[in-house]
C-alpha cells in the first residue's frame, strides 16, 4: 500500500538523494517531496514493515516526524542527517 511519511532533518536534494539511496534497496522506489514542511517521502510499503523503515530512517537521521526523541536521540539524529546529507550532494554531484 502507497504510504506516505513526515520525516525530520529534511533540508536538500542531497538529503533527498540519501533518502533513496539508503530506502529504495530495501523498499523499492521512494519519492521525496521537498516543497512541504516538514518534508515527506511516499512508498509502497506494507504494515508489517513500518519498524522497519522507522529504524532504516533513524540510522541515518531522518527520523519519522511522528517519533518523540529525547534530546541525545535528537541531536544524533541532526549529527546523521548532516552528514548523510553531505554524502547525498556528492553522490548527485557524481550523477550530474
Amino acid at each position: 500500500m502507497k504510504k506516505t511519511f513526515q520525516v525530520e532533518n529534511v533540508k536538500c536534494g542531497g538529503c533527498a538523494q540519501t533518502l533513496r539511496t539508503k530506502l529504495e534497496p530495501l523498499f523499492g522506489p521512494v519519492r521525496v517531496d521537498l516543497m512541504v514542511q516538514p518534508r515527506e517521502i511516499t512508498l509502497e510499503i506494507e504494515e508489517e514493515r513500518l519498524d522497519e523503515l522507522r529504524a532504516a530512517l533513524r540510522e541515518i537521521g531522518y527520523p519519522l516526524s511522528s517519533e518523540k526523541l529525547g534530546f541525545v536521540s535528537g541531536a544524533e539524529a541532526k549529527v546523521k542527517s548532516f552528514v548523510s546529507c553531505a554524502v547525498g550532494r556528492m553522490q548527485k554531484d557524481e550523477e550530474s
